[in-house]
């Protein structure tokens, strides 16, 4: 994290994994939640790279 290109990320099995189930759904991360920080690259690069891993 932190970076200036474009991430998704899973919190609960990252950045909030040293938390329990309810801690977890207690700061607002569920199980199906992915987080996007969006950097610096063209907006169609990034469109289409979502629309890849949506497929």
């Amino acid at each position: 994290m932190g970076d200036a290109k474009s991430l998704a990320i899973h919190p609960a099995s990252t950045t909030h994994s040293q938390l329990s189930t309810e801690e977890q759904v207690s700061a607002g991360v569920s199980p199906d939640f992915v987080r996007l920080s969006i950097g610096l690259e063209d907006i169609d690069d990034i469109l289409w790279d979502l629309d890849q891993a949506l497929q």
